[in-house]
């Protein structure tokens, strides 16, 4: 058996645009300042977090599941290869900086949450999907390294 897959979310669609478009729409709900958030999801998850910024999780959560559509589309291509390592017997895994709520619409939206067997979100995401999937996974971070593995 081949060895399992850990693949980037934003290699399957990128989520970059929905997450700065929530953090856009909240700003004064929240009162934050989206510019001054690090690039990194999960450092600003956490960020918010200690910023006591309430229920930002549920905000994220809402606005993914009502705008993943207009920020997110299925690739013919990448599906095709998600169903292709699927059924050639691969266990695939997602990792993502974004927030859970995030991620998990963006999988439902894009197709792929049928496909993979684990997603691992935040900070540290990827060691612990690797710790889940076995360090011998191989890790594919663009979708093209997605389209072009064997």
């Amino acid at each position: 058996m081949s060895a399992p897959l850990a693949i980037d979310l934003d290699a399957i669609g990128d989520t970059r645009p929905l997450w700065a478009a929530w953090l856009a729409s909240v700003r004064d709900v929240l009162a934050i300042d989206p510019d001054r958030l690090p690039p990194d999801r999960g450092e600003a998850a956490e960020e918010l977090d200690a910023s006591g910024a309430g229920n930002w999780r549920t905000l994220l959560e809402r606005f993914s599941e009502d705008h993943a559509g207009a920020y997110l589309r299925r690739d013919a291509a990448t599906s095709a290869a998600l169903q292709s390592l699927s059924a050639g017997g691969i266990r695939l895994g997602v990792f993502t900086d974004a927030p859970e709520p995030l991620a998990r619409v963006a999988l439902a939206q894009l197709g792929a949450a049928r496909r993979v067997s684990a997603v691992e979100s935040g900070t540290g995401a990827l060691d612990r999907l690797r710790a889940t999937l076995g360090t011998d996974a191989e890790v594919l971070r663009t979708r093209d390294d997605l389209l072009l593995r064997p």
